[in-house]
């Protein structure tokens, strides 16, 4: 991914609706450029979709938490099989060091938070976990907006 990669994907960031005309505008370059270079990222696998981005607390998930997971053994695909069926579960990330998967999660309230710490750790393959709750995100990467 070159510089103008990278300005394209921060446009797309900020806004993932906004029109390749204006996109072209913006970075004083023609449609077709900006079309043919967004297809070879696809492509590539760079961009793998456009979502949109909710303020937390525009959804039902007022709790929300990072929970470290330990692995027995060679049960990493199928716990992250079984997490993916979670609909709690917003991310899973593998790592390295004392954990071996970190999870983002988040609920409605404490009870179903707590109740979805309980069926993760029953998964056949997890031997430990540690859980910290997030209580404010003052930044993120996520998306540039500004």
């Amino acid at each position: 991914m070159d510089a103008l990669d990278e300005k394209l994907v921060t446009l797309l960031r900020q806004n993932g609706r906004r029109s390749v005309s204006d996109i072209a505008a913006t970075l004083n370059i023609s449609r077709a450029t900006v079309r043919a270079r967004m297809e070879r990222m696809e492509k590539a696998g760079d961009i793998i979709g456009y979502t949109v981005i909710l303020r937390a607390d525009a959804v039902e998930q007022k709790i929300r938490g990072i929970m470290l997971i330990e692995i027995e053994g060679h049960a990493t695909e199928r716990v992250i099989k079984a997490l993916g069926g979670f609909p709690e579960v917003s991310a899973i990330h593998t790592t390295n060091g004392r954990w071996d998967l970190v999870v983002e999660m988040g609920t409605a309230g404490l009870t179903e938070f707590d109740d979805v710490l309980r069926r993760i750790r029953l998964i056949p393959g997890i031997t430990g976990s540690e859980t910290n709750l997030l209580l404010a995100t003052p930044r993120t990467t996520r998306a540039r907006l500004g």
